[in-house]
C-alpha cells in the first residue's frame, strides 16, 4: 500500500543506503509523535476517555445481557450504536472536512460524556431498561458520525504529514492500552457494586479529552483549510475512492473484516455464558487479553512505520483463520490464548488499512475517505451483529465465532488477488509458507495513474 505520492512504489525503484538508514531510523523511533506537545496532550486525555470506553462498553454488553439472557439483544444494542456510522458516516466525513477539527472534537466528546452521565443516574436509580441502553447507544452513534471522522483526521493537522502512519498507529495502540485496564475494571466493578458506575465513570473521563483540546497551543497546529459548502461534496468523496485502487480495496477489506469477523461482545459473552458458564469477570478478562493482542499490534505497527500491501493480506488472513480454530478450542485456556493473537492480526489490519488510506489521500479530501473508511468498518456492524447475534442464538457460540472467521477468511482470499495484482504481486510457496511476493522489486501497492 502506497505511503507517499506513489513514486518510490513504482517498479523498478531500488533501495539507497540512504533509504535503508531511513528505514533504521525510521524503526527505532516507536514514540516519536509524542515529541510533539500538541499531540502528547492529546494522547493523555485520550487514554483516561478510552478506559472509560471501554469500561462502558463491557458494562453495556453485560446489563443487556442480564436484563434480556439473549446475545440477540447484545447485538441489537451494538447495531444501533453503530447503524449512525453506516447510514449518515459520509455526511460527517463532509462536515469534519468543512468544519475546523478542534472545536468540533470537543463539541462532540462532550456530548459523549453528558449520555454516559444519563445513563449511570437511570442505572444507579434501579430504573433502567433495556430501551434505555438502546437509545444511549444510539445517540452515542449519531455523535460518532461526526467525531470519528474529526478525530481521525486531526492526527494530520497535530503532527503533520510526515508522522501521520506513527501517530495513527500510536493510537490505536493508546486505544489498546485502555482496553487492557477497561474490562478489568469494568469486570470488577459490576460484580461488586453494578454497571452504574462504569457509566458514570466513562461519563466523568470524557473531561480528560476537552481539556486536553482547550490546552493545545493552536499556533502548533498543521491545519487543513477547512472546504466551502459546495453541491456534490459526498458524491466527490465517493468517486474519489471508486476511482483509486490503493483506497478502495483496502476499505473494502475492512469493511467484510470488520462486518463479520469483530463481533467479540456477541461471541465472548456467549462464549462466558453458555459454552464456559462463567461470571463478568472472566468476560473482562478474555477482552483484557484481546486487548493485550491488539496492543502488540499496534505497537509493532507504529514501529514499522510503512504500511505494507503483503501485510495487510497476510494479517487479515492470519486473523481469520485464527478466529476459526479459537472457535473450536475444547478448552478454555487454550481459548483465551488464542485470543492474543487474534487481537494482534485483527489490530494489524486495521492500522495498515487506516495509515495506508491516509497518506495515500489529498488532504483536501481526507475527511470524506476516512468516514467512507469508518462506514465500512464500523457501519457494517448493523449488518453483521443481529445476524452473527442470531447465528450465535440458533447454533450456538462456537459456530456463530467460527462463521464470521470464513466469511472474513473468504474476502481476504479473495481481495488479496485482486490486490495483488494491481501490486504487482505473485503468489510464492517456499519453506516459509505461501506468502506474497513482489513480481518486480517492490511490494507496495502501485497508484493508479
Amino acid at each position: 500500500m502506497s505511503t507517499g505520492n506513489g513514486a518510490s512504489s513504482a517498479p523498478g525503484h531500488t533501495p539507497t543506503t540512504t533509504t535503508r538508514a531511513a528505514g533504521r531510523k525510521t524503526k527505532s523511533s516507536m514514540f516519536r509523535s509524542l515529541k510533539i506537545r500538541n499531540y502528547r496532550l492529546f494522547a493523555t486525555g485520550q487514554v483516561v476517555s478510552n478506559t472509560g470506553t471501554w469500561m462502558q462498553r463491557i458494562a453495556q454488553d453485560w446489563l443487556v445481557l442480564s436484563l434480556t439472557g439473549s446475545a440477540s439483544a447484545v447485538g441489537i444494542t451494538i447495531a444501533l450504536q453503530f447503524l449512525p456510522m453506516l447510514v449518515f458516516g459520509l455526511y460527517g466525513g463532509v462536515l469534519a472536512d468543512r468544519l475546523p477539527k478542534r472545536p468540533l472534537i470537543v463539541a462532540t466528546q462532550s456530548l459523549m460524556g453528558l449520555t454516559g452521565v444519563a445513563l449511570a443516574v437511570l442505572t444507579l436509580a434501579g430504573h433502567v431498561q433495556v430501551w434505555h441502553v438502546y437509545l444511549a447507544a444510539l445517540l452515542i452513534g449519531l455523535i460518532t458520525v461526526v467525531d470519528n471522522p474529526a478525530r481521525q483526521t486531526f492526527v494530520s493537522e497535530m503532527v503533520g504529514p510526515d508522522q501521520i502512519a506513527n501517530a495513527i498507529s500510536l493510537n490505536s495502540a493508546n486505544f489498546q492500552s485502555a482496553r487492557l485496564v477497561g474490562p478489568a475494571v469494568a469486570g470488577l466493578l459490576i460484580t461488586a457494586v453494578g454497571s452504574g458506575w462504569a457509566f458514570l465513570l466513562n461519563g466523568l473521563s470524557f473531561a480528560a479529552p476537552v481539556a486536553a483540546l482547550l490546552l493545545m497551543r493552536p499556533a502548533e497546529l498543521h491545519r487543513t483549510t477547512p472546504q466551502p459548502r459546495a453541491k456534490g461534496q459526498l458524491r466527490e468523496g465517493v468517486r474519489y475512492v471508486a476511482g483509486r485502487p490503493e483506497l478502495l480495496w483496502p476499505i473494502v477489506l475492512v469493511g467484510f473484516v470488520g462486518t463479520f469477523g469483530f463481533n467479540f461482545p456477541i461471541w465472548l459473552t456467549a462464549f462466558v455464558s453458555d459454552v464456559f458458564h462463567a461470571d463478568a469477570g472472566t468476560y473482562g478478562l478474555l477482552n483484557t487479553l484481546l486487548a493485550a493482542g491488539s496492543l502488540a499490534g499496534a505497537l509493532l505497527a507504529a514501529r514499522r512505520g510503512t504500511s505494507r500491501l503483503r501485510m495487510l493480506v497476510a494479517a487479515a488472513v492470519l486473523f481469520a483463520v485464527l478466529e476459526v480454530a479459537a472457535a473450536f478450542a475444547p478448552s478454555f485456556w487454550l481459548f483465551a490464548a488464542l485470543l492474543v493473537p487474534i487481537g494482534m492480526f485483527g489490530l494489524t489490519v486495521n492500522v495498515t488499512a487506516n495509515a495506508g488510506v491516509q497518506t495515500a489521500c489529498d488532504p483536501e479530501m481526507r475527511g470524506r475517505v476516512m468516514a467512507l473508511f469508518m462506514m465500512v468498518f464500523s457501519g457494517g456492524t448493523p449488518i453483521g451483529a443481529p445476524l452473527v447475534g442470531w447465528v450465535t442464538d440458533t447454533y450456538g457460540a462456537r459456530t456463530g465465532m467460527a462463521a464470521g472467521g470464513l466469511v472474513s477468511l473468504a474476502a481476504a482470499a479473495a481481495i488479496g488477488v485482486v490486490l495483488s495484482r494491481i501490486g504487482n504481486l505473485r503468489l510464492s510457496v517456499s519453506r516459509r509458507g505461501v506468502v506474497f511476493v513482489p513480481a518486480g522489486p517492490r511490494g507496495h501497492l502501485v497508484k493508479a495513474a
